[in-house]
Protein backbone atom coordinates (compact mmCIF):
# COMPACT_ATOMS: atom_id res chain seq x y z
CA UNK A 1 0.00 0.00 0.00
CA UNK A 2 2.68 2.56 1.13
CA UNK A 3 4.87 1.75 -2.53
CA UNK A 4 1.35 1.73 -4.31
CA UNK A 5 0.77 5.71 -2.86
CA UNK A 6 4.69 6.56 -3.61
CA UNK A 7 4.45 5.18 -7.12
CA UNK A 8 0.83 7.26 -7.79
CA UNK A 9 2.03 10.45 -5.81
CA UNK A 10 5.82 10.45 -6.37
CA UNK A 11 6.97 8.16 -9.39
CA UNK A 12 4.51 8.74 -11.81
CA UNK A 13 5.33 12.27 -11.96
CA UNK A 14 8.75 11.42 -12.74
CA UNK A 15 10.42 10.60 -15.89
CA UNK A 16 10.22 7.04 -16.16
CA UNK A 17 13.69 6.29 -17.39
CA UNK A 18 15.37 8.22 -14.67
CA UNK A 19 13.53 7.15 -12.01
CA UNK A 20 14.30 3.39 -13.53
CA UNK A 21 18.29 4.67 -13.30
CA UNK A 22 17.55 6.22 -9.73
CA UNK A 23 15.92 2.49 -8.01
CA UNK A 24 18.86 0.46 -9.61
CA UNK A 25 21.47 2.29 -7.92
CA UNK A 26 19.64 3.10 -4.62
CA UNK A 27 18.60 -0.89 -4.82
CA UNK A 28 22.66 -1.00 -5.32
CA UNK A 29 23.52 1.19 -2.34
CA UNK A 30 21.25 -0.39 -0.19
CA UNK A 31 22.78 -4.44 -0.96
CA UNK A 32 26.14 -2.80 0.09
CA UNK A 33 24.91 -2.10 3.53
CA UNK A 34 24.95 -5.36 5.63
CA UNK A 35 22.80 -4.57 8.23
CA UNK A 36 20.05 -2.68 5.74
CA UNK A 37 20.78 -5.15 3.70
CA UNK A 38 19.84 -8.49 5.84
CA UNK A 39 17.07 -6.35 7.12
CA UNK A 40 15.51 -6.00 3.71
CA UNK A 41 16.11 -9.19 2.89
CA UNK A 42 14.52 -10.55 6.36
CA UNK A 43 11.34 -7.96 5.56
CA UNK A 44 10.98 -8.58 1.55
CA UNK A 45 13.50 -11.04 -0.07
CA UNK A 46 12.83 -14.21 2.14
CA UNK A 47 13.85 -17.04 0.05
CA UNK A 48 11.69 -20.10 0.15
CA UNK A 49 12.20 -23.26 2.20
CA UNK A 50 12.65 -25.32 -0.87
CA UNK A 51 14.59 -23.69 -3.76
CA UNK A 52 14.06 -25.18 -7.35
CA UNK A 53 16.47 -28.25 -7.56
CA UNK A 54 19.61 -28.80 -9.38
CA UNK A 55 19.18 -30.58 -12.54
CA UNK A 56 20.86 -33.73 -11.35
CA UNK A 57 17.46 -33.78 -9.03
CA UNK A 58 15.16 -32.78 -12.41
CA UNK A 59 15.97 -28.60 -12.71
CA UNK A 60 16.73 -26.53 -15.15
CA UNK A 61 20.24 -25.37 -14.01
CA UNK A 62 23.34 -27.13 -12.61
CA UNK A 63 22.78 -25.56 -9.18
CA UNK A 64 19.79 -24.90 -7.11
CA UNK A 65 17.28 -22.40 -8.00
CA UNK A 66 15.99 -20.29 -4.40
CA UNK A 67 12.95 -19.70 -6.57
CA UNK A 68 10.73 -19.87 -9.54
CA UNK A 69 10.61 -16.22 -10.53
CA UNK A 70 13.58 -14.23 -11.55
CA UNK A 71 14.52 -10.75 -12.78
CA UNK A 72 14.15 -10.39 -16.66
CA UNK A 73 17.15 -8.87 -18.90
CA UNK A 74 16.53 -4.92 -19.40
CA UNK A 75 16.19 -4.07 -15.85
CA UNK A 76 20.46 -3.89 -14.97
CA UNK A 77 21.59 -3.37 -18.32
CA UNK A 78 25.19 -3.37 -16.39
CA UNK A 79 24.90 -6.08 -14.10
CA UNK A 80 25.41 -3.39 -11.40
CA UNK A 81 22.50 -4.38 -9.00
CA UNK A 82 22.77 -8.16 -9.01
CA UNK A 83 22.87 -8.22 -5.39
CA UNK A 84 20.25 -6.42 -4.61
CA UNK A 85 18.06 -8.27 -6.70
CA UNK A 86 18.77 -11.02 -5.03
CA UNK A 87 17.99 -9.13 -1.96
CA UNK A 88 14.55 -8.49 -2.50
CA UNK A 89 13.91 -12.10 -3.20
CA UNK A 90 14.11 -12.82 -6.97
CA UNK A 91 14.85 -16.17 -7.50
CA UNK A 92 17.68 -15.41 -10.66
CA UNK A 93 18.69 -12.65 -12.07
CA UNK A 94 19.10 -11.89 -15.77
CA UNK A 95 21.08 -8.84 -16.70
CA UNK A 96 21.65 -7.16 -19.60
CA UNK A 97 21.32 -6.82 -22.79
CA UNK A 98 25.04 -6.40 -23.31
CA UNK A 99 26.36 -5.64 -26.80
CA UNK A 100 30.39 -6.48 -27.98
CA UNK A 101 30.99 -2.75 -27.84
CA UNK A 102 30.01 0.02 -26.21
CA UNK A 103 26.82 1.95 -27.54
CA UNK A 104 24.15 5.15 -25.92
CA UNK A 105 20.97 3.40 -27.11
CA UNK A 106 18.21 5.33 -28.92
CA UNK A 107 17.53 9.09 -28.61
CA UNK A 108 15.40 10.11 -25.60
CA UNK A 109 12.43 9.65 -25.06
CA UNK A 110 12.39 6.04 -24.87
CA UNK A 111 10.47 4.77 -22.53
CA UNK A 112 6.91 5.73 -21.40
CA UNK A 113 4.06 4.05 -18.86
CA UNK A 114 1.10 2.85 -19.29
CA UNK A 115 -0.07 2.05 -16.33
CA UNK A 116 -3.40 1.94 -17.15
CA UNK A 117 -2.44 -1.48 -19.02
CA UNK A 118 -0.33 -1.78 -16.11
CA UNK A 119 2.25 -1.98 -19.03
CA UNK A 120 5.69 0.00 -20.00
CA UNK A 121 7.16 0.93 -23.65
CA UNK A 122 10.53 0.91 -24.55
CA UNK A 123 13.12 1.96 -27.51
CA UNK A 124 15.96 2.07 -25.05
CA UNK A 125 18.02 0.56 -28.06
CA UNK A 126 20.79 -1.97 -26.20
CA UNK A 127 22.24 0.90 -24.13
CA UNK A 128 25.19 -0.17 -22.27
CA UNK A 129 28.87 0.12 -21.71
CA UNK A 130 29.82 -2.82 -23.57
CA UNK A 131 30.77 -6.83 -23.14
CA UNK A 132 34.50 -5.89 -21.77
CA UNK A 133 33.19 -3.86 -19.12
CA UNK A 134 30.41 -6.18 -18.35
CA UNK A 135 33.09 -9.02 -17.58
CA UNK A 136 34.37 -6.98 -15.41
CA UNK A 137 31.88 -6.12 -13.26
CA UNK A 138 30.22 -9.53 -13.64
CA UNK A 139 34.00 -11.04 -12.27
CA UNK A 140 33.94 -8.27 -9.49
CA UNK A 141 30.72 -9.58 -8.44
CA UNK A 142 32.30 -13.38 -8.62
CA UNK A 143 34.83 -12.60 -6.52
CA UNK A 144 32.65 -12.91 -3.18
CA UNK A 145 31.47 -15.66 -1.63
CA UNK A 146 27.88 -13.82 -1.79
CA UNK A 147 28.57 -13.12 -5.54
CA UNK A 148 28.96 -17.05 -6.36
CA UNK A 149 25.74 -18.09 -4.81
CA UNK A 150 23.62 -15.87 -6.64
CA UNK A 151 22.40 -17.77 -10.25
CA UNK A 152 23.17 -15.16 -13.07
CA UNK A 153 22.09 -15.15 -16.93
CA UNK A 154 24.11 -13.19 -19.25
CA UNK A 155 21.65 -11.67 -22.41
CA UNK A 156 23.49 -10.74 -25.43
CA UNK A 157 22.71 -8.89 -28.60
CA UNK A 158 24.04 -7.61 -31.65
CA UNK A 159 26.01 -3.95 -31.58
CA UNK A 160 23.69 -1.18 -33.82
CA UNK A 161 26.14 -0.44 -36.24
CA UNK A 162 27.57 -3.86 -36.46
CA UNK A 163 25.77 -5.11 -40.13
CA UNK A 164 23.70 -8.13 -39.82
CA UNK A 165 26.22 -9.94 -42.66
CA UNK A 166 29.05 -9.48 -39.09
CA UNK A 167 26.24 -10.71 -36.33
CA UNK A 168 28.02 -13.95 -35.90
CA UNK A 169 31.37 -12.52 -34.83
CA UNK A 170 29.55 -9.90 -32.67
CA UNK A 171 27.79 -11.91 -30.93
CA UNK A 172 30.96 -14.63 -30.46
CA UNK A 173 33.19 -11.82 -29.21
CA UNK A 174 30.33 -11.00 -26.29
CA UNK A 175 29.88 -14.57 -25.63
CA UNK A 176 33.76 -14.87 -25.13
CA UNK A 177 33.86 -12.59 -22.76
CA UNK A 178 30.83 -12.61 -20.33
CA UNK A 179 30.09 -16.94 -20.54
CA UNK A 180 32.85 -17.43 -17.54
CA UNK A 181 31.16 -15.26 -15.02
CA UNK A 182 27.64 -16.59 -16.23
CA UNK A 183 25.41 -19.21 -14.93
CA UNK A 184 24.00 -19.31 -18.53
CA UNK A 185 23.89 -17.12 -21.67
CA UNK A 186 20.70 -15.80 -23.39
CA UNK A 187 21.30 -14.86 -26.98
CA UNK A 188 18.70 -12.24 -27.62
CA UNK A 189 17.49 -11.81 -31.57
CA UNK A 190 14.11 -10.55 -30.42
CA UNK A 191 14.30 -6.97 -29.02
CA UNK A 192 11.87 -4.73 -31.86
CA UNK A 193 14.65 -1.78 -30.96
CA UNK A 194 17.40 -2.61 -33.00
CA UNK A 195 16.89 -2.50 -36.83
CA UNK A 196 16.65 -5.85 -38.22
CA UNK A 197 17.86 -7.46 -35.41
CA UNK A 198 14.64 -10.00 -35.07
CA UNK A 199 15.35 -11.21 -39.10
CA UNK A 200 18.15 -13.24 -37.41
CA UNK A 201 15.05 -14.88 -35.63
CA UNK A 202 14.80 -16.74 -38.85
CA UNK A 203 16.51 -20.13 -38.34
CA UNK A 204 19.05 -20.19 -41.56
CA UNK A 205 20.29 -16.80 -39.72
CA UNK A 206 19.88 -17.80 -36.00
CA UNK A 207 21.69 -21.27 -36.37
CA UNK A 208 25.35 -19.87 -37.33
CA UNK A 209 25.10 -17.50 -33.92
CA UNK A 210 23.98 -19.82 -31.37
CA UNK A 211 27.08 -22.53 -32.73
CA UNK A 212 29.47 -19.45 -32.15
CA UNK A 213 27.87 -18.35 -28.87
CA UNK A 214 27.80 -21.95 -27.59
CA UNK A 215 31.63 -22.31 -29.01
CA UNK A 216 32.91 -19.31 -27.52
CA UNK A 217 31.21 -19.57 -24.36
CA UNK A 218 32.23 -23.06 -23.55
CA UNK A 219 35.95 -22.69 -24.45
CA UNK A 220 35.68 -18.95 -22.26
CA UNK A 221 34.27 -20.80 -19.08
CA UNK A 222 36.12 -24.19 -19.63
CA UNK A 223 32.99 -25.84 -19.05
CA UNK A 224 29.21 -26.03 -20.76
CA UNK A 225 27.32 -23.16 -20.69
CA UNK A 226 23.91 -23.33 -20.65
CA UNK A 227 22.41 -21.67 -23.95
CA UNK A 228 18.80 -20.02 -24.37
CA UNK A 229 17.40 -17.78 -27.30
CA UNK A 230 15.05 -15.19 -26.31
CA UNK A 231 12.52 -15.07 -28.94
CA UNK A 232 9.31 -12.31 -29.40
CA UNK A 233 5.32 -12.65 -29.29
CA UNK A 234 5.10 -11.58 -32.78
CA UNK A 235 6.45 -14.78 -34.60
CA UNK A 236 3.70 -16.71 -36.42
CA UNK A 237 3.41 -20.52 -35.05
CA UNK A 238 5.38 -22.02 -37.84
CA UNK A 239 8.02 -19.88 -37.12
CA UNK A 240 7.91 -20.88 -33.28
CA UNK A 241 7.90 -24.38 -34.52
CA UNK A 242 11.14 -23.45 -36.45
CA UNK A 243 13.31 -22.09 -33.89
CA UNK A 244 11.88 -25.01 -31.41
CA UNK A 245 13.47 -27.60 -34.07
CA UNK A 246 16.44 -26.01 -34.16
CA UNK A 247 17.04 -26.08 -30.15
CA UNK A 248 15.85 -29.28 -30.64
CA UNK A 249 18.04 -30.07 -33.89
CA UNK A 250 21.15 -28.45 -32.20
CA UNK A 251 20.77 -29.87 -28.43
CA UNK A 252 20.25 -25.90 -27.07
CA UNK A 253 19.44 -26.03 -23.16
CA UNK A 254 16.59 -23.84 -23.67
CA UNK A 255 13.58 -20.84 -24.74
CA UNK A 256 13.51 -17.91 -22.95
CA UNK A 257 9.36 -16.56 -24.15
CA UNK A 258 8.94 -13.95 -24.84
CA UNK A 259 10.39 -10.69 -25.31
CA UNK A 260 8.65 -7.14 -25.92
CA UNK A 261 5.61 -6.95 -28.57
CA UNK A 262 4.97 -4.37 -31.44
CA UNK A 263 1.44 -5.27 -31.80
CA UNK A 264 0.16 -2.51 -30.64
CA UNK A 265 -0.83 1.09 -31.35
CA UNK A 266 0.69 3.18 -28.65
CA UNK A 267 3.76 4.50 -30.60
CA UNK A 268 6.92 3.22 -31.29
CA UNK A 269 8.98 0.66 -29.15
CA UNK A 270 8.20 -2.53 -27.27
CA UNK A 271 5.30 -3.09 -24.94
CA UNK A 272 6.05 -5.16 -21.73
CA UNK A 273 3.40 -5.96 -19.07
CA UNK A 274 0.22 -7.37 -18.42
CA UNK A 275 -1.30 -7.40 -22.15
CA UNK A 276 1.48 -9.79 -23.36
CA UNK A 277 0.01 -12.63 -20.92
CA UNK A 278 -2.33 -14.28 -23.11
CA UNK A 279 0.01 -14.20 -25.94
CA UNK A 280 3.32 -15.47 -24.34
CA UNK A 281 0.96 -18.34 -22.68
CA UNK A 282 0.10 -19.04 -25.87
CA UNK A 283 3.91 -19.33 -27.39
CA UNK A 284 5.05 -20.98 -24.02
CA UNK A 285 2.33 -24.01 -24.51
CA UNK A 286 3.47 -24.57 -28.31
CA UNK A 287 7.04 -24.47 -27.65
CA UNK A 288 6.56 -27.35 -24.62
CA UNK A 289 4.48 -29.23 -27.18
CA UNK A 290 7.13 -28.70 -29.67
CA UNK A 291 10.31 -29.24 -27.73
CA UNK A 292 8.74 -32.49 -25.31
CA UNK A 293 10.14 -32.22 -21.60
CA UNK A 294 14.09 -31.64 -22.45
CA UNK A 295 14.58 -28.05 -23.01
CA UNK A 296 14.10 -25.20 -20.37
CA UNK A 297 11.49 -22.82 -21.11
CA UNK A 298 11.51 -19.32 -19.28
CA UNK A 299 8.47 -17.92 -19.29
CA UNK A 300 7.98 -14.20 -19.63
CA UNK A 301 5.73 -11.61 -20.60
CA UNK A 302 2.68 -10.19 -18.46
CA UNK A 303 2.98 -12.20 -15.16
CA UNK A 304 1.75 -9.97 -12.58
CA UNK A 305 -0.14 -12.31 -9.75
CA UNK A 306 0.40 -16.06 -8.41
CA UNK A 307 -2.43 -16.95 -10.76
CA UNK A 308 -0.63 -15.16 -14.03
CA UNK A 309 2.47 -17.30 -12.74
CA UNK A 310 1.12 -20.72 -12.34
CA UNK A 311 -0.99 -20.05 -15.66
CA UNK A 312 2.73 -19.76 -17.38
CA UNK A 313 3.63 -23.01 -15.54
CA UNK A 314 0.97 -24.88 -15.93
CA UNK A 315 1.51 -23.73 -20.00
CA UNK A 316 5.09 -25.99 -19.49
CA UNK A 317 7.88 -22.78 -18.44
CA UNK A 318 10.05 -24.04 -15.65
CA UNK A 319 11.09 -20.97 -14.61
CA UNK A 320 9.29 -17.75 -14.80
CA UNK A 321 10.63 -13.68 -15.22
CA UNK A 322 9.23 -10.27 -14.43
CA UNK A 323 10.31 -6.71 -14.85
CA UNK A 324 7.10 -4.36 -15.44
CA UNK A 325 5.08 -6.19 -12.90
CA UNK A 326 8.11 -5.02 -10.51
CA UNK A 327 8.20 -1.76 -11.39
CA UNK A 328 4.06 -1.52 -10.80
CA UNK A 329 3.94 -3.68 -7.74
CA UNK A 330 7.21 -2.58 -5.88
CA UNK A 331 10.29 -4.56 -4.16
CA UNK A 332 8.14 -6.77 -1.50
CA UNK A 333 6.55 -8.34 -4.84
CA UNK A 334 9.27 -10.63 -6.03
CA UNK A 335 10.00 -12.40 -2.82
CA UNK A 336 6.13 -12.56 -2.20
CA UNK A 337 5.64 -14.78 -5.48
CA UNK A 338 8.32 -16.72 -4.90
CA UNK A 339 7.05 -17.84 -1.46
CA UNK A 340 3.80 -18.18 -2.41
CA UNK A 341 4.80 -20.61 -5.48
CA UNK A 342 7.09 -22.71 -3.01
CA UNK A 343 3.82 -23.68 -1.46
CA UNK A 344 1.65 -23.94 -4.16
CA UNK A 345 0.95 -27.90 -4.97
CA UNK A 346 0.94 -26.73 -8.27
CA UNK A 347 4.65 -27.24 -9.77
CA UNK A 348 5.82 -27.89 -13.12
CA UNK A 349 6.02 -31.13 -14.50
CA UNK A 350 10.01 -31.62 -14.45
CA UNK A 351 9.87 -32.05 -10.00
CA UNK A 352 6.48 -32.72 -9.38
Amino acid sequence: MLYDLLYKTVLTRIDPELIHDVCIEAIEATSRVPLVRDAVRQLWGRRPVLPVPSANQGGPFIRPVPGLLGLAAGMDKEGRAVEGMDMLGFGFIEVGTFTASAQDGNDKPRMWRHPQMRAIRNRMGFNNSGADEAARRLRALRSTARGRSIIVGANIGKTKVTALTDAVEDYRYSASRVARWADYLVVNVSSPNTPGLRTLQNVDALRPILEAVRDAGDAAAHRHVPLLVKIAPDLVDEDIDAVADLVTDMGLDGVVATNTTIDHDLGEGGLSGAPLLPRSLEVVRRLRARLGEGPIIIGVGGISSIMDAELMLDAGADLLQAYSAFVYNGPAWPGRINRALATTPRRTPRWR
